[in-house]
């Protein structure tokens, strides 16, 4: 990474920043290329970096042009953390003893790992070309549809067949009695794989997309650090309690919980998160300061 760093160019904001403004229009010009109008954008980053050095005060906080985007970015990384992931990640392999799938766990983990890698790949390749709102809509539907598969399977499968051990928590490094092969015990993995893919779709990279697109110049430093101070808030939180629930209510009762949660995810999306593809930070705050939808077509 510190290798890489070195080829990364000065960003046209940062250049106007420090006052250096003949690098900052060869830096844009560099970045949108020479047949666009980047001498208009120019201008507009010229005034809003204007506008962003000076401070945030209380009276501007209670303005909705402030504080909706924050609210916005804040329950994005709220309702990421509570739909699951860090909780899967970390007790992936103990998931996978609890519910005794055909293959050894960690060569289950490594799978998922795999499958999260390509999904990232087409993340990065269609978000620009599908949209971000489309992309979460299909992410929280699959991590949905994966969440409640799994819930329902650990519920209705037998335990025998499951290997669902009543009253013993994850951590129990007790594997399953050796049985014949039975195919439906890949129902978890292949659960696990879908949710995983859907996360890395879309609820995983795009709400960290979403946070440095919409939130307003002049507070983005500190609502960043608040989104993100939330976010690990919310995955402490919730990776401490994930042990407990299962050995009080058993494995079924969090995925059926993280199901909900990806419910809300669907209705978030259609009915607060604006769709910034191919929007200027400028444009994306005039929308906010003024709630004309003109500036986000």
């Amino acid at each position: 990474m510190i290798l890489l760093l070195c080829f990364m160019p000065n960003s046209p904001r940062f250049l106007l920043s420090r006052g250096k403004e003949d690098e900052a229009l060869q830096s844009l010009c560099w970045l949108r290329g020479k047949d666009t109008d980047y001498a208009r954008e120019y201008e507009q980053i010229k005034d809003s970096v204007r506008k962003q050095s000076r401070r945030v005060s209380c009276a501007e906080i209670k303005d909705p042009f402030i504080y909706k985007p924050i609210l916005i970015a804040v329950v994005m990384r709220f309702l990421q953390q509570l739909s699951g992931v860090t909780c899967v990640l970390v007790y992936l392999q103990p998931i996978f003893k609890k519910t005794a799938v055909i293959l050894k766990p960690e060569y289950d983990a490594a799978l998922v790992g795999l499958v999260r890698l390509f999904s990232v790949a087409i993340a990065a390749v269609s978000m620009d070309k599908a949209g971000r709102k489309i992309l979460l809509f299909v992410s929280a539907g699959v991590m949905l549809a994966s969440n409640l598969t799994m819930g329902l399977y650990i519920h209705f499968v037998p335990s025998s067949q499951n290997g669902t051990i009543t009253n013993r928590t994850l951590a129990s490094s007790a594997s399953p009695p050796a049985e014949s092969i039975n195919y439906i015990t890949l129902i978890p993995l292949l659960a696990t794989m879908f949710f995983i893919m859907g996360y890395a779709m879309g609820w995983g990279p795009i709400t960290w997309l979403l946070m440095s697109e919409i939130l307003p110049l002049k507070a983005r430093g500190v609502a960043s650090g608040l989104c993100v101070v939330v976010s690990w808030l919310t995955a402490f939180t919730l990776t401490q309690f994930f042990l407990r629930v299962v050995e009080a209510f058993g494995l079924e009762v969090p995925f059926l919980f993280f199901a909900v949660i990806c419910a809300g995810n669907v209705l978030f999306t259609g009915c607060c998160v604006p769709e910034t593809k191919g929007r200027s930070l400028e444009q994306i705050e005039a929308f906010f300061r003024t709630g004309r939808r003109s500036f986000m077509r």
